[in-house]
């Protein structure tokens, strides 16, 4: 430990002792506070190839989005810092998410306008209140309750969002959300926070600054959510582990007379083969560009360990709506197909490495050329990720 100057000429004058103030440098109030606090975050970068003849795709993450095509990305870096809540009574703790990058553009916390490229992803004190088996409470800014799907990519099983994840669900809430686990099988969750917008219309009301926080002539409408969760116990053999997920996000949209409602059901299912598993979701979103308007997406997932470090990950896709949620130029009552694969293999400690080939095509529409002329558009993409 280092002292300053007048630490150590009072030291020598008998005033105080260095090991006294040593002692009060450890139990000082912030170095306590930041003991258990921990550091953690990712560096993800892409290389895309789009084998069309023009960069137009189907409106998934911006992380594949027309300027990611044929070309080298830095998506974003993300920074965390965490206090876990403790086991005990009255326990409090915190997580901030900070986003830095291209990524970040699109987030409902993003700082410094439209295109800003730094996002508050979480920021949120923890808390837990002893009652029955504890209620845990997110104050704060929060990710969605909804989604197979999350924003972080190396925790999904492909490079490529899924369809649902961009145009039908949230990117994240501003309130408060309540946990409670019944027991090991049954959990629920309810929350309340600022007005929702969902991942494809929250970058076009959010064109001033930060869509989370939008409520301009809206200040006494609130996004009501609520969610249960139910999982397979230990005592069930195999389909141990397996969980069926049910939410619902119901919010006035910013800057349009409508009302969307978010419904989720998704779950995934351990199977004899322990090396397979398998994952499926169905979003639907009503009346999330306009009132009458629809959206809906059904996803598929298959998941195979083939050996310690190689995991082959699938996901099929089918997805309608009224009119341009999925394809931009599809034209009225758009029929989306997607198929997903991606290998992943573990090359390096800390780091994902993964191939992805990724399908899309339009079967229903006014457009069925609607990727540059083209009936479907097709890429690879290689996805490096460094975890610390």
């Amino acid at each position: 430990m280092k002292f300053n100057k007048w630490t150590i000429a009072l030291a020598a004058t008998g005033v105080v002792s260095l090991a006294s103030v040593a002692q009060a440098e450890e139990s000082h109030p912030v170095n306590t506070a930041l003991s258990s606090t921990t550091l953690s975050g990712f560096v993800d970068t892409s290389a895309i190839w789009n084998l069309g003849t023009g960069n137009t795709v189907a409106n998934r993450f911006a992380n594949t989005r027309a300027d990611r095509q044929d070309g080298f990305n830095l998506n974003y870096v993300k920074v965390q810092l965490e206090k876990p809540i403790d086991e005990g009574t009255w326990s409090a703790g915190y997580k901030t998410e900070i986003m830095f990058g291209p990524d970040a553009g699109v987030m409902p916390g993003r700082l410094g306008g439209a295109g800003g490229e730094i996002a508050l992803k979480q920021a949120y004190i923890a808390l837990r209140v002893p009652v029955g088996n504890g209620i845990d409470l997110k104050v704060g800014q929060f990710d969605p309750i909804v989604g197979y799907e999350v924003t972080d990519s190396y925790a999904n099983p492909n490079f490529s969002r899924s369809l649902a994840f961009n145009n039908l669900e949230p990117f994240g809430h501003q309130g408060v959300l309540a946990t409670y686990q019944f027991n090991d099988v049954l959990g629920a969750s309810v929350g309340v926070a600022n007005t929702a917008n969902t991942g494809a219309t929250a970058v076009a009301a959010g064109a001033g600054g930060s869509t989370i926080n939008m409520r301009r002539g809206f200040e006494s409408y609130k996004a009501y959510m609520a969610g249960l969760v139910i999982k397979a116990p230990e005592s069930m053999g195999w389909l141990a582990g397996s969980a069926l997920y049910a939410g619902i996000v119901k919010g006035l949209q910013v800057g349009n007379d409508n009302d969307p409602v978010t419904y989720y059901v998704g779950g995934s299912l351990a199977t004899p083969i322990k090396e397979l598993s398998v994952g499926a979701a169905y979003d639907y979103l009503a009346n999330g560009s306009f009132a009458g308007s629809y959206g809906n997406a059904t996803s598929l997932y298959l998941n195979f360990q083939a050996t310690e470090k190689l995991k082959l990950n699938t996901r099929l896709e089918y997805a309608t709506s009224s009119g341009g949620v999925f394809a931009t130029n599809a034209g009225n009552d758009e029929s989306v197909v997607g198929v997903t694969g991606t290998a992943d293999y573990a090359l390096f400690a800390n780091v994902v490495t993964r191939v992805e080939v990724r399908w899309d095509t339009v079967v229903g529409g006014a457009n069925l050329r609607a990727f540059d002329g083209e009936k479907n558009d097709v890429s690879v993409a290689l996805n490096v990720i460094y975890k610390f």
